[in-house]
């Protein structure tokens, strides 16, 4: 299959003055259509569906089916864009999906359970908790409550996978559309990366091999995510997965940094010390609200809720994580040595 390559390098919109680079490839040929597959039962209260996709594999030269899964969100009141294939300069190419207070374009791609094209109606957020449409959502209301029933008519039925080109969805994003775009946006977060991964090293969810009906189509959580084999058969060499927050290391405390410009650094070292407050304060809050749910779930699945926990503590590691690397992008520059004084 013909590729023609692209580097695209732009401003991420997940951290103010945060930079990151995305390498996409442009395909001759578009993506197979979606499979039809069904979705498993939400796992616990705060997890968003994010529906399955074709992933490119330039190494091998083909597509591979990335499976829907089950993602809790990043933050309250969050909700998952999906990514999309789009036509342009004579190739098809693969817009990331990412996180933000909206839904915004997705290439026109009826994904089902929610995400039939235009927005979500699989559910919303209220008063701090996610409520799922049941008529589109697998949830177990005999552990899940805040559940609500709107149906919903469906206009577009097929299962086209991109936008675009010959034969794709011929769908524009609309100004409201490109807003949201413009929105504070966060990237898929740890579990969702560490997901497509999963998918592209099985033979099985190659379109080649599976001819467009991968063998799994959606899982519960993310694949890997508290792999039930490694656990069984723990490394004594490899470090104890952190599932909350109590299990990890302090905040690390950066060494003091000397531009030369005494004013300029005891006004970074001030914003370190106030990152570092605030990022301690909210893994303590985090573990309290952590330990709370421990003490209520009683009859509760302990396995699926370590699994929300750990992923919220991974999300909140990424969170703090992208703060510091904001932070230093904003360390003050060093005095060239030397030059003469003030002209």
């Amino acid at each position: 299959m013909r590729t023609i390559r692209t580097l695209f390098v732009f401003l991420a919109l997940a951290i103010p003055a945060a930079l990151f680079g995305q390498i996409s490839v442009r395909i001759a040929i578009g993506p197979p259509m979606l499979p039809v597959y069904e979705q498993p039962i939400c796992p616990g209260d705060g997890y968003l569906w994010t529906p399955g996709y074709w992933a490119y594999d330039d190494s091998i030269s083909d597509y591979y089916w990335v499976p829907g899964t089950w993602v809790l969100a990043p933050e309250e009141g969050y909700l998952w864009t999906p990514g999309y294939w789009g036509w342009g300069d004579g190739g098809y190419f693969f817009n990331d999906g990412y996180w933000g207070p909206e839904v915004g374009f997705y290439g026109g791609i009826n994904y089902g359970f929610g995400y039939f094209g235009d927005g979500y109606e699989g559910g919303r957020w209220d008063g701090g908790h996610f409520f799922y449409n049941r008529s589109v959502n697998n949830v177990d209301v005999t552990r899940i409550h805040n559940v609500y029933n709107t149906t919903i008519k469906i206009h577009n039925e097929n299962r086209v996978s991109f936008n675009g080109g010959s034969g794709g969805i011929a769908v524009r994003a609309t100004s409201q559309q490109e807003a949201v775009a413009r929105q504070r946006h966060l990237a898929p977060v740890a579990a969702q990366t560490n997901h497509v991964q999963a998918a592209r090293s099985n033979p099985e969810q190659r379109a080649s091999v599976n001819h467009g009906k991968p063998s799994t189509g959606a899982t519960t959580v993310p694949i890997g995510f508290n792999d039930h084999q490694t656990a069984a058969t723990p490394r004594s060499t490899e470090p104890r997965a952190v599932v909350h927050p109590k299990d990890l290391p302090p905040v690390a405390r950066p060494e003091p940094f000397n531009s030369g410009n005494a004013k300029a650094d005891q006004k970074y070292q001030q914003q370190q010390n106030k990152l570092i407050t605030k990022q301690t304060q909210e893994r303590q809050q985090l573990q309290q609200k952590q330990d709370m749910e421990h003490q209520r779930a009683v009859n509760a699945n302990t396995q699926q809720l370590e699994q929300k926990h750990q992923q919220q503590t991974q999300n909140l590691v990424q969170k703090h994580t992208s703060q510091q690397q904001s932070l230093q992008a904003r360390q003050p520059q060093a005095r060239p040595s030397g030059g003469g004084g003030r002209k």
